[in-house]
């Protein structure tokens, strides 16, 4: 499994350890000048919970594939934080920023994988 694959399944892992929902995975890697290969899209019911998901995700890329995050932005109002991991960007979104936003829309040539909640 390559190194982006892997950060993939630890960042799915520490969303889902905070019950994270709506996971989307969009793959990039087919689509010209994007800023990096991956997004993955997910959201939490309350800027608590989608600051969890943020140190969650932090600890399980941190632990399983030894990489921290260049930056972290948004985590004031904790409504959208983008978490970059140079060729994956992590979105974590209240509900409604997510629908506003519609970032899955934005890529329409990706490939968008959903990953099922746990529940």
């Amino acid at each position: 499994m390559n190194e982006a694959k892997k950060l993939i399944q630890q960042i799915t892992e520490g969303i889902q350890d905070k019950k994270g929902k709506n996971i989307v995975i969009a793959d990039l890697t087919q689509i010209d000048d994007t800023i990096c290969n991956y997004f993955i899209i997910c959201q939490g019911n309350s800027p608590s919970q989608v600051t969890a998901i943020v140190e969650s995700v932090k600890d399980f890329a941190r632990k399983g594939s030894n990489v921290k995050p260049f930056a972290i932005d948004g985590l004031r109002n904790a409504e959208w934080v983008a978490m970059d991991y140079a060729d994956i960007l992590v979105h974590v979104f209240l509900p409604e920023t997510r629908d506003f936003y519609n970032l899955e829309h934005l890529w329409a040539d990706a490939q968008l994988t959903r990953i099922p909640d746990i529940d």
